[in-house]
């Protein structure tokens, strides 16, 4: 067996139907007094009904969380903290919303409690991401690493099934990087590729019945896993593509990870095949160069857009793509090569399968 090291995150989760309703007893776990509860503006009724459960201990709602956490919306959020004198944060919400509260904690060490309402798995992780000048910053630091995590399956009932497919592939990217990541390990490809298997069950079942408490659950429970795939190993060209799509371009988190997801993995079928072939046995094949086809065919069944120009993606996005992520590439088992990085943007952009 090769050599490795894991390391645990030491967070709390309650994962349950209805445990939204355990938020004060976690909230006085954590020893907070004066709570801020962060949402975005469509969220905001949520956060009001967080500050009902906390009564006196809520120091208010914030609800202007936004996509990709730009920086001035972070200096303002952190300003209302401090003038609120909060002593934690509650982020209820998706991937924005939770990451406005990773950069409050960066700044001040507030602790966070999440209770994430969609798939994106960043409440598990002690990464963090900024944006500023269309370019996105990320980074790793264990004060961004929410304390509890709450996971009520009953919240995402209400997640409309074109984002809950999108969120849901979002999250399949965090278990299938985490197989080849650079810090990749025995447990946390186990928890990988049951992440894989579980979403890929659950997700077209929500799709043929959003109000399923079971497939809701299992999609949960599959997030879940992929989120602490993320927060404990390393990330590779996927994510450093979708970074670039988000920070430079603008583009919507979660339909980006999807659009591009199985043109991503299938540029590494060949340096990757061991670990890639775990994820096509979670996926129904059994081959590595079978994961990219059968991620495409996933999203067409669950009719998630195909081409990344459906989301926004510019025609001179590939090029311009392809330099930003080769000038600051991540590990990947594959080096970055520019001409096939910008290849595989093309089929993207127009909708292509993965060839």
């Amino acid at each position: 067996m090769d050599s490795f090291v894991y390391q645990g995150q030491p967070s709390r989760v309650v994962f349950g139907w209805g445990k939204l309703e355990s938020i004060p007893e976690e909230v006085d776990r954590l020893g907070m007094r004066r709570a801020l509860i962060l949402t975005t503006p469509e969220q905001q009724s949520l956060g009001e009904q967080v500050a009902a459960l906390l009564g006196e201990r809520s120091a208010g709602i914030y609800a202007k969380a936004a996509m990709h956490v730009p920086v001035e919306v972070a200096q303002a959020a952190c300003a209302e903290a401090t003038r609120q004198g909060a002593d934690g944060c509650i982020a209820v919400g998706g991937g924005a919303t939770i990451g406005l509260g990773k950069a409050i904690a960066l700044e001040s060490g507030l602790p966070i409690l999440a209770v994430p309402t969609t798939y994106a798995g960043s409440e598990m992780t002690p990464i963090y991401g900024l944006t500023e000048k269309r370019l996105k910053r990320t980074g790793r630091d264990a004060r961004v690493l929410p304390k509890t995590v709450i996971y009520d399956p009953q919240l995402t009932l209400s997640l409309p099934v074109a984002i809950s497919t999108c969120s849901g592939m979002n999250a399949m990217a965090h278990a299938v990087e985490a197989l080849y990541a650079q810090e990749a390990n025995p447990i946390i490809s186990l928890m990988a590729e049951e992440s894989i298997r579980a979403l890929a069950q659950a997700l077209p079942a929500v799709v043929a019945d959003p109000e399923n408490p079971e497939a809701r659950s299992q999609a949960l429970y599959g997030a879940w896993l992929a989120g602490i795939c993320l927060g404990s190993v390393g990330m590779a060209i996927h994510h450093k593509l979708c970074h670039t799509l988000g920070g430079t371009f603008n583009l919507p988190h979660a339909p980006a990870h999807a659009i591009l997801l199985p043109h991503s993995v299938h540029y590494n079928r060949q340096d990757a095949s061991e670990p890639l072939a775990r994820a096509a046995r979670a996926l129904g094949g059994s081959r590595a160069d079978e994961v990219g086809p059968l991620l495409y065919r996933l999203n067409q069944r669950m009719g998630i857009p195909r081409a990344l120009a459906d989301i926004g993606f510019p025609a001179e996005g590939p090029a311009e793509t392809a330099r930003i992520a080769c000038d600051q590439p991540y590990y990947n088992p594959r080096p970055f090569e520019r001409e096939a990085i910008e290849a595989l943007l093309h089929r993207a952009l127009q909708g292509q399968a993965p060839a």
